[in-house]
């Protein structure tokens, strides 16, 4: 139980260090003139999105042609799954965990675009809360999500394989299991910037 709390007490100020070192990136990018974002696949990153509300992800298109991360986590059957389970049609995957504000801001409205996209893209939200399934299915039965289910991935398999460093990170996968682009923060997915750059994956697969 002691080594439980010391090892997430050291993962939760880890990654309070990287939120807060990523948080003074932006600011030093936001002075910088911003390219709009063409979808050419020339660029090797893109612009800082501010959705509003206070939500400011960073989308990144460096990894665009890479194949899915191949790393096992658990399904809310108890069963192992990887991504590429889920190939065939888009799939959006956002890694996430309950003590993470801007994830939790984020839920609601990954839950409305997996309702209104499910005949075109498959949404996970996969949680890298260390205690798995036990953290994880109360917050669930709480919100009462209508499309989302709680994969949960407590080795952190998907945010080392990810590479990013932060929570949230969403990235979106085409049909083939290649990744289009990432976002690292959060941002409305509920919104028409989210729409615009999900459109034109949506629309080819």
């Amino acid at each position: 139980m002691i080594l439980e709390f010391f090892v997430s007490f050291v993962m939760r100020t880890v990654l309070s260090m990287a939120i807060l070192l990523s948080v003074a990136a932006c600011d030093r990018d936001s002075s910088e003139t911003e390219q709009e974002f063409a979808g050419s696949g020339t660029e090797e990153s893109a612009d800082t999105i501010d959705s509003g509300q206070g939500l400011v992800g960073k989308l990144d298109i460096s990894q665009r042609g890479t194949a899915m991360v191949d790393t096992p986590f658990q399904a809310p059957d108890g069963s192992m799954v990887r991504l590429k389970d889920f190939t065939g049609k888009p799939l959006l995957v956002n890694i996430w965990a309950t003590w993470c504000a801007p994830c939790i801001v984020e839920m609601p409205m990954l839950d409305t675009l997996a309702a209104r996209e499910k005949a075109r893209m498959n949404v996970l939200v996969v949680s890298q809360d260390i205690q798995g399934a036990e953290k994880v299915v109360p917050f669930f039965e709480r919100a009462d999500f209508q499309q989302l289910e709680p994969y949960v991935d407590p080795e952190n398999g998907l945010s080392f394989g990810f590479g990013s460093g932060l929570m949230p990170t969403t990235v979106l996968y085409d049909a083939q299991g290649k990744e289009v682009w990432r976002v690292v923060g959060a941002m409305d997915w509920d919104g028409a910037k989210a729409a615009t750059l999900l459109e034109d994956t949506l629309a080819k697969d």
